[in-house]
């Protein structure tokens, strides 16, 4: 997994395929690793870039604070050391804050600009968003990580067939640390880029969850002040990426190729009869804990 070195920033990146430039940026108590079901479509036909955000994956602690701008700036700053000036961009949960401020910090070098369950601001305004803050705090520091990883897999993906993700989630969330975990969450809280929206130029989607944890309504609202295409996905809860990854997949590589958008009927969560075989096996549907092995042999 190569390695990024620039005034003390220390980033681990997938970077894999060919073509016009993607970057994915994983959410809270994930990695670059955990994009797999998107790697797999994607790399086919665009440069793949996947990084792990300082605090997470393999890649160090910020030497300050932890906030959504300076995340953004590092990973400006790893592009620049690839000699990316112009990239695409999809953010997740978190990594969609991340995603947009990388997108208003250089607002003439994003072309296009997927945000995938995630808002312009987390500050706290709504009753949801508080219940989430708070539980995540309490959880954390009463009961630990595990705790955090357990409840979180449980309530992502309570399906029988979504097992596999249960097991990947617990095993990937509870060996994040919980200063780590705390500081992204208190990073997201002190982020706001609602008076800055007018100054994005990216042609926008957002796809949303229809059982997310933060209001669907705040979503469409950020959809209409950006002038942005929206998806929302039935059944899906906040995992869409991999609860639902035939729609992610296919909504991704229309935006990227500039192509229609999938239609209505194809916003839905993924289901076993509805998956095909060779796209099972190819994004390891079944075996989600192999996820590593995975990446390991794609990337070396």
């Amino acid at each position: 997994m190569p390695i990024f070195h620039d005034n003390n920033i220390e980033l681990h990146y997938l970077m894999g395929g060919s073509g016009e430039p993607v970057m994915l940026i994983h959410g809270l108590g994930s990695s670059s690793a955990d994009w797999v079901l998107q790697i797999a479509a994607l790399e086919k036909c665009f440069r793949v870039i996947a990084p792990d955000l300082p605090g997470s994956g393999s890649s160090a602690p910020p030497n300050s604070i932890y906030s959504i701008e300076s995340f953004a700036q590092s990973l400006w700053a790893l592009l620049d050391g690839l000699g990316i000036s112009q990239v695409n961009v999809v953010g997740f949960s978190l990594g969609g804050a991340v995603a947009l401020e990388m997108a208003l910090q250089r607002p003439a070098c994003v072309p296009r600009l997927v945000l995938i369950n995630s808002l312009a601001s987390y500050r706290i305004d709504h009753w949801r968003k508080c219940l989430e803050v708070t539980r995540s705090w309490l959880l954390a520091r009463l009961f630990g990580m595990q705790r955090i990883a357990t409840s979180a897999a449980r309530r992502l993906f309570p399906h029988p067939w979504q097992k596999p993700m249960r097991d990947r989630t617990r095993a990937v969330v509870s060996k994040v640390s919980a200063a780590a975990y705390l500081g992204m969450i208190n990073a997201l809280q002190h982020w706001n880029a609602t008076d800055r929206l007018r100054l994005l130029q990216s042609r926008t989607l957002l796809i949303a969850a229809e059982h997310d944890y933060t209001p669907l309504a705040e979503k469409q609202i950020l959809a209409a002040q950006l002038h942005a295409e929206m998806i929302v996905v039935r059944g899906s809860r906040h995992g869409t990426p991999f609860d639902s990854s035939m729609i992610t997949n296919a909504s991704l590589i229309a935006l990227l190729k500039d192509q229609p958008l999938p239609s209505e009927e194809q916003w839905v969560l993924d289901t076993p009869e509805r998956l095909p075989d060779k796209f099972r096996s190819e994004i390891i549907y079944k075996d989600v804990l192999e996820i590593d092995d995975y990446i390991a042999k794609m990337f070396g």
